[in-house]
């Protein structure tokens, strides 16, 4: 259409393109139940159901908790805080369970033992009785591992029984007990372990570590379960629960216990025995294992159906709690007591279920068959997500050997963000090797990023923060890093979408941090101002996966918060910082031209002495301005005893190889004072007969020496020969 003057007039809007859609990437979780990976749908939109096998609280925490527990926070952290779902988070305590019952009546025997003030001679004879006992028990340990556990105990025990046997002092008798306390409980258990029946005994062990549990974690900046269920609070429900069970025709009462009838089970059309790990079907021990210690092979094989068949409630027997129930005083079986904690709070079906790989079979087995043979259904689970093993240096980690570290003697060691970074660069599903190796590569990774935002920082201190003049015109390396940013924000995204690989995203996050650095050296190089805009945009977004990595807990904006007390630390001690550094700066000007090293010296013991010890550092730069960094005071100094041991490693490996020179040149100038006629005369081990020039002639057997030999000892002769023809022109030659 045109207009009277001719012009081209549009009066409609044009078509509109809908961009194509370049996003094919979704979460995918490696699902137990599959063993593959599985796009994650949850059942009701953007609201995720959540249960995790919580600890079985009867000593300290250790390392394999620590390996299940931040594995599953970083989980639930990057669903929450990075894909943005509303998860309601279930996690239990396991407060009855036949290690909390053994270990409490232990404990109390042993306590009670000690209190008696017994005399020397009935310690010795006691503990005699126990270590004869604990050594036949020894030797019919099959497990090369449990018995090399054993045989520790009983040196120890022997060892301290000894000495008090040699001893006039009843002072050690109660040191005896105490390095004998696990091998005399035994004893006092089966003596006087079934008059054990108070309940509270039995409940003041799991509270005490269930404390000590939640400072672990909070140490590990493990966040709280939104829902914590203890098993001792659902026994009437777990009673009901078996009910419903035995109605539904899938168990069955003997002699004051509850089975579970696995073939009942499998036969139905609508059911599957053991969806986690079919092939381990039959597997005695691992049942056995799962039944507990207390119960014994013996008794349940008479009780049971079958031996695959498993305990919903065990009849209690003496020395053991126990609660009312339809079928006598008994107390619950292990696995029941997720199945009926976790349908409580998430009701017949539930998105997501975690725990450790070793719980795969018969735990969370028995659990998925219990609780669809109560509701009769086939989905109680979704996706069921296992965390990897963890092993110490190579070795299987075991609490039952004892060859656990635990949480509180790993944080003495590293910090909790260094652990959780170790877990973080491995897969959450694999096998994690705790060593040296391992946390130096966290540690190191830790200084990288944390150097980056400290120079970042000092950028930006240097640069208006706001305003017109904070925006620079952007040159070839600004429009380089932006667009290696982007490359590795997305692919930050792809790792995540793929089964929470943190692995893979931290080192996109290294690369990342690696091309921010050449930008900058670059700009120093040009003795150009770095474009403080790009960097903190940087800075801020690997701060944000940290964040949700859990890696940093407070609210910072670019980097690792320096200490715990005081948010505005930063903010209120810099402007002084760079004050005194200015100051220094001038002073250090002025020493050079005025040719001052006293001044010079002290500018130095500032940097290097003082400052570190109040957690600042200043890092000189040869035609910049000096560097102002603060840092955590403790890893300061640790750094500065670091260096000053490589400096004296550097140090002894420097007089190392001087010691090494002079001596090898001593020997050297030995070497030419031998006149030629003694190079071989006394070497009378290899030739028996020599010329009237002291060369050999014959072998040590008489033999006459070959061409050949002659031919090789002959250069060695004239060699000798020249360099004592050397020594003695330089004796002439005047000094």
């Amino acid at each position: 259409m045109q207009n009277s003057n001719g012009d081209c007039v549009k009066r409609w809007q044009p078509e509109w393109t809908l961009p194509t859609d370049s996003n094919q990437h979704s979460l995918k979780l490696f699902n137990s139940l599959t063993r593959k990976k599985e796009k994650f749908i949850p059942q009701d939109g953007n609201f995720v159901k959540w249960y995790s096998c919580g600890p079985t609280v009867y000593d300290a925490s250790h390392m394999g908790h620590a390996r299940s527990y931040i594995s599953f926070d970083i989980l639930r952290r990057v669903l929450t805080d990075y894909f943005g779902y509303n998860i309601q988070y279930c996690m239990n305590i396991t407060d009855i369970d036949d290690k909390i019952i053994t270990r409490a009546r232990h404990n109390y025997l042993v306590d009670q033992y000690t209190k008696e003030n017994n005399s020397k001679e009935q310690v010795i004879t006691n503990v005699t009785s126990a270590l004869q006992e604990y050594s036949n028990k020894m030797a019919k340990a099959e497990d090369p591992d449990k018995k090399a556990m054993m045989e520790r105990l009983l040196e120890v025990a022997t060892t301290s029984l000894d000495r008090l046997k040699l001893s006039d002092s009843e002072l050690l008798t109660k040191e005896v007990i105490t390095d004998s306390k696990d091998i005399l409980a035994i004893w006092l258990d089966n003596k006087h372990g079934a008059s054990v029946t108070d309940n509270s005994i039995f409940c003041a062990l799991p509270q005490f570590w269930e404390q000590e549990y939640f400072k672990d974690m909070d140490a590990l900046n493990v966040a709280p379960p939104d829902v914590l269920t203890r098993v001792s609070e659902y026994v009437p429900e777990i009673v009901a629960y078996v009910e419903q069970i035995i109605k539904n025709g899938y168990a069955y009462e003997s002699n004051g216990s509850v089975y579970f009838s696995v073939s009942q089970f499998d036969s139905s059309n609508d059911h599957f025995y053991a969806r986690l790990v079919p092939e381990a079907v039959g597997d005695l021990q691992a049942l056995q294992e799962g039944e507990g210690s207390l119960s014994s092979q013996a008794e349940q094989l008479n009780e049971k159906r079958s031996p695959n068949d498993f305990a919903l409630w065990k009849a209690s027997k003496p020395g053991e709690p126990s609660w009312d129930s339809p079928w006598g005083k008994g107390r619950p079986g292990w696995h029941i007591e997720c199945s009926v904690m976790a349908s409580s709070i998430l009701g017949s079906t539930m998105d997501i279920h975690t725990g450790g790989v070793d719980l795969k079979f018969p735990h969370h087995d028995n659990e998925l068959a219990q609780a669809e043979a109560h509701y009769n259904n086939s989905c109680w689970v979704k996706y069921f997500l296992h965390s990897g093993h963890l092993t110490i240096a190579g070795c299987k980690m075991s609490k039952s050997l004892k060859n656990f570290i635990t949480i509180k003697e790993a944080l003495k060691k590293n910090t909790a963000r260094q652990l959780r970074l170790a877990f973080l660069l491995h897969s959450w599903k694999d096998t994690l090797d705790y060593s040296e190796n391992t946390m130096h590569d966290a540690v190191q990774f830790e200084k990288l990023a944390n150097e980056f935002f400290l120079t970042v920082k000092d950028v930006l201190r240097n640069q208006p923060d706001h305003g017109p003049e904070s925006f620079n015109k952007w040159s070839a390396e600004e429009l380089h890093l932006s667009s290696l940013f982007s490359k590795r924000q997305q692919s930050v995204h792809v790792a995540l979408c793929d089964n929470v690989d943190s692995r893979t995203a931290l080192d996109n996050l290294r690369q990342l941090i690696s091309a921010s650095n050449t930008y900058l050296a670059t700009m120093h190089e040009k003795k150009s101002t770095p474009n403080g805009q790009l960097l903190r945009n940087i800075a801020k977004y690997i701060t944000w996966i940290f964040k949700v990595f859990g890696a940093i807990s407070q609210e910072e904006e670019i980097g690792f918060p320096i200490s715990t007390a005081g948010s505005n630390t930063e903010e209120i001690l810099m402007p002084y910082l760079n004050t005194l550094s200015n100051f220094r700066e001038d002073v250090r000007n002025i020493a050079r031209s005025h040719k001052v090293s006293e001044a010079l010296e002290l500018c130095d013991k500032l940097r290097d002495d003082v400052l570190p010890a109040l957690g600042v550092r200043l890092e000189d730069k040869e035609g910049a301005k000096t560097v102002v960094k603060l840092v955590d005071k403790d890893q300061l100094l640790k750094e500065r005893a670091e260096k000053k041991k490589l400096e004296e490693k550097k140090e002894r490996a420097k007089e190392a190889s001087r010691l090494a020179a002079a001596k090898k040149t001593a020997e050297k100038e030995a070497q030419r004072k031998i006149p030629p006629s003694q190079l071989f005369i006394s070497q009378t081990d290899k030739y028996s007969a020599f010329d009237n020039q002291g060369f050999p002639t014959h072998d040590v057997q008489g033999k006459e020496l070959s061409k050949g030999q002659t031919k090789k000892l002959r250069k060695l002769f004239d060699a000798q020969a020249k360099l004592y023809e050397d020594y003695l022109q330089s004796c002439l030659t005047p000094s």
